[in-house]
């Protein structure tokens, strides 16, 4: 028996997977990875693989450099291993 939050959490996943790439894509994406209130004090875009985050200032910075590896392979999950190969961090 498959527990229905990894089932849900699956089928997102393909959905936003078959969207074509864009900044939306990207940012949906993000806020279901990192949450609400760190999707709030960020913006996000894809370049190359590479997941560029602005936070707004350097207490949100260090918050997502210390959740780095569990943010990108949540994001990976989510986009792809293929399209997500990693994160660069920078605040303002």
């Amino acid at each position: 028996m498959v527990p229905l939050q990894n089932f849900a959490t699956a089928v997102l996943a393909e959905v936003i997977r078959r969207q074509p790439p864009s900044a939306a894509r990207t940012t949906f994406a993000w806020q279901i990875a990192v949450g609400s209130a760190l999707a709030r004090s960020t913006t996000v875009e894809l370049h190359a693989g590479v997941v560029r985050v602005r936070a707004r200032d350097l207490r949100w910075a260090r918050e997502i450099e210390r959740a780095a590896p569990t943010i990108v392979g949540r994001m990976q999950h989510l986009l792809g291993a293929a399209v997500v190969t990693g994160i660069e961090i920078a605040s303002d």
